[in-house]
C-alpha cells in the first residue's frame, strides 16, 4: 500500500463549491428575510449543507458534487495539467462542517445572528473557491501542515 496521499482533479472541489455557494447564499437570504430560528427554512437548509459537508469529509468518493463532477463534467474535459493532494480540500470541507454546525448550535440556543453569520462565513469561503480557485480551508491546512499539526511536516 502506498504512503502517498490520494490525488484528485483540482477542478472537482471548485465545481462543488459552486453548488455549496448557491445553497449558502439562499440560506443567508432566507435567514435575513424569513428568520433563522430552529425549524425555519434557513435552519433546515443549513442543516442540509452541514450534512453534505459531513458526507464529503466521511465518504468523499460518494459525495454528491464529486460524483456529479466525475460522471457528467470530467469526461467532457481534457485531463488536468496536474493532480492535487486530496487532504487540503477534505480538510476545507471539515472546516465548512464546523462553521455550519456552529451556526446551527447558535441558532438552537437563540443567538439571532449566529446562523446568518456562520452561513455568510461559509459562503465567503465557498465563493472564493468557486469564483477564484482560492480555497481558504486548503490554505489553513497548509499552514497547519507547515506547523506540523496536520499531515506531517513538509519542506518549506
Amino acid at each position: 500500500m502506498s504512503d502517498s496521499p490520494r490525488r484528485i482533479d483540482p477542478r472537482a472541489p471548485r465545481f462543488g463549491a459552486v453548488f455549496t455557494s448557491v445553497l449558502l447564499l439562499v440560506t443567508i437570504l432566507l435567514a435575513l428575510t424569513a428568520g433563522a430560528g430552529v425549524g425555519s427554512a434557513a435552519f433546515w437548509l443549513l442543516l442540509a449543507v452541514a450534512l453534505l459537508f459531513a458526507w464529503s469529509v466521511l465518504w468523499p468518493r460518494t459525495a454528491p458534487w464529486g460524483v456529479l463532477y466525475r460522471s457528467l463534467v470530467q469526461p467532457r474535459l481534457a485531463p488536468p495539467a496536474e493532480l492535487e493532494d486530496a487532504r487540503p480540500p477534505r480538510f476545507a470541507q471539515g472546516v465548512g462542517l464546523l462553521v455550519s454546525v456552529v451556526g446551527l448550535v447558535l441558532s438552537a440556543v437563540g443567538v439571532p445572528w449566529g446562523l446568518p453569520i456562520a452561513a455568510a462565513a461559509a459562503f465567503l469561503a465557498a465563493f472564493l473557491n468557486a469564483a477564484f480557485a482560492f480555497c481558504l480551508g486548503c490554505q489553513l491546512y497548509l499552514l497547519l501542515q507547515r506547523a506540523g499539526i496536520v499531515g506531517g511536516r513538509v519542506a518549506v
